[in-house]
């Protein structure tokens, strides 16, 4: 149970992550904090859109 936990934070963290990576290029860097790779580690990638797309609507 507890190294599933862990799994899907290191998912939620090298996501995001990756995220970054790619897309510093357009100006979108999506912070990685305890909101973020909590939101991404229970809701996986349909998270990481959400976060996206908040991102470009409200700045």
């Amino acid at each position: 149970m507890l190294g599933k936990i862990l799994k899907k934070i290191v998912f939620a963290v090298v996501l995001l992550y990756s995220f970054n990576l790619i897309a510093v290029k357009f100006g979108l860097i999506v912070p990685i904090n305890y909101i973020t790779i909590s939101l991404v580690t229970l809701l996986d990638v349909p998270a990481m859109v959400l976060l996206v797309f908040s991102l470009i609507l409200i700045f």
